[in-house]
């Protein structure tokens, strides 16, 4: 049972302490997010001074960017440039609250969520938890290798990566620093891409400054992709170009391949290669992360909610389901909307419109995604951009791919601090402090350790 807990000043409204969550009294009708990513926070946006009262419900206290995550992962950001606290956003919006907690379970006959820290209750839900990182099964890799699904995976890469570094130029061992100094990446997406591509820069541009103890020819960097080409949702120019950017970068891409163990030393694939690597980057899939409630029938592949055209719950009258997690499968898109930021963001503003319209009885129209495009960078200078019917590399994508990232970054702070960043980068090629600010241990140790 929950404490009861003396307070100096006054709660919001009348609240008392219970075991239900203190939110401020209110006669208006109340839209409860679970998450705050990209499609949480596009549909907060829409909310704002509206006349409902928009409860967000979120485990971490900040929005955070993760198309930048592999920049915070080898430093070339810190990670405060690419997080952005929601109590922040939401200053000044009267109608909005935030409460840090997790949540556990939906009951969807009392219209109450149950949390880490109590219960709330809603008039509509919408779920928009988002993903996480999908090993398929294989143990063994899950507890040895890294996923890069949000800034404490961004920063545990970092640590693990410089933390090698350093034990490489202490040991002896020739075939100890080779799994020291080998980096693996899983997966051939954007992430995958994007970080085999800002890993190869480090390789060329740092290593041989912070580590002149031995030659860059030392670290070498692997992707494997499971299919024949890579960046498979974009067009095969956009592959192509890829591959030979990474190439040209001494990126060694394995096709066809996948990996089938990891033991923390040695990565095992399918055909039977093996390569020594103390670190292994795992952005080869995701699946979707939402609390218990919702009946198994309405869950799709990929561990998503499957929705109506409406982007609301089968089965359901008042939940909804956005961004990563929801699934709106139809024959056009069978596997429903790609798992990217735009499409969370239109669901997002989509979805406070038709809100606002069921509160007012108005009718409501079926949600239509209108793709905007794909970008991919494989480093300075180097990008694929596929812009409807142009399709185009180089400096210029890459130049557009700078421009839109930092444009969609939270707060102006943040734009500022991420541009200069890349300012300095541009002209000297240096990168963020390369501080080892806490011990990084892989999750196999830690959980030894506890046994």
């Amino acid at each position: 049972m929950k404490e009861k807990q003396t307070h100096s000043i006054p709660l919001e409204s009348t609240c008392k302490i219970t075991d239900e969550i203190c939110l401020p009294d209110t006669k208006l009708p109340r839209v409860v997010i679970v998450g705050g990513g990209f499609a949480g926070l596009a549909l907060v946006e829409k909310l704002k001074h509206k006349e409902v009262q928009v409860v967000l419900l979120d485990k971490n206290n900040f929005h955070q960017f993760q198309p930048l995550l592999y920049q915070v992962a080898t430093s070339a950001l810190e990670p405060d440039s690419i997080v952005f606290p929601f109590r922040k956003q939401f200053n000044g919006y009267k109608n909005v609250v935030f409460r840090l907690v997790e949540v556990e379970e939906i009951q969807p006959s009392l219209n109450t969520l149950i949390t880490s820290k109590g219960k709330v209750h809603y008039d509509y839900l919408v779920i928009a938890s988002g993903t996480t990182t999908n090993f398929f099964g294989m143990d063994k890799v899950a507890e040895n290798s890294l996923g890069m699904k949000d800034i404490r995976d961004s920063l545990n890469i970092r640590h693990m990566m410089l933390q090698n570094l350093e034990q490489a130029a202490i040991t002896c061992d020739d075939d100890e620093r080779d799994a020291l100094t080998n980096f693996v990446i899983v997966g051939g997406g954007p992430a995958g891409v994007e970080m085999a591509g800002a890993l190869a820069e480090f390789c060329k541009y740092i290593l041989p400054k912070d580590y002149p103890e031995y030659p860059a020819s030392i670290m070498n960097i692997y992707l494997i992709e499971a299919i024949d080409e890579l960046l498979s949702t974009m067009s095969d120019k956009a592959s192509s170009k890829t591959l030979k950017y990474l190439e040209d970068l001494n990126v060694k891409v394995l096709l066809n391949e996948a990996v089938s163990n990891y033991d923390g030393k040695e990565v095992t694939t399918i055909s039977g290669k093996t390569i020594l690597a103390k670190n292994l980057i795992w952005t080869a899939g995701v699946k979707g992360q939402f609390p218990n409630g919702i009946d198994e029938k309405h869950i799709v592949r990929g561990n998503r909610i499957k929705t109506d055209a409406n982007l609301k719950v089968e089965g359901y009258e008042n939940i909804f389901a956005i961004g990563d997690i929801a699934a709106l499968i139809s024959e056009e898109r069978p596997k429903g909307h790609p798992q990217v930021a735009q499409a969370a963001i239109q669901q997002g503003k989509y979805l406070g419109n038709s809100i606002l319209n069921l509160i007012n009885n108005k009718p409501t129209q079926p949600f239509e995604y209108k793709d905007k495009g794909s970008l991919a960078t494989v480093g300075k200078r180097k990008a694929v951009a596929d812009l409807g019917k142009f399709k185009f590399a180089g400096y210029f994508a890459w130049l557009l791919w700078s421009v839109v990232h930092l444009m969609a970054i939270s707060g102006f702070r943040n734009r500022l601090m991420v541009g200069f960043n890349w300012a300095v980068s541009y002209f000297t090629y240096e990168k963020s402090n390369r501080l080892i600010i806490r011990n990084f241990k892989p999750k196999s140790l830690i959980d030894n350790t506890e046994e």
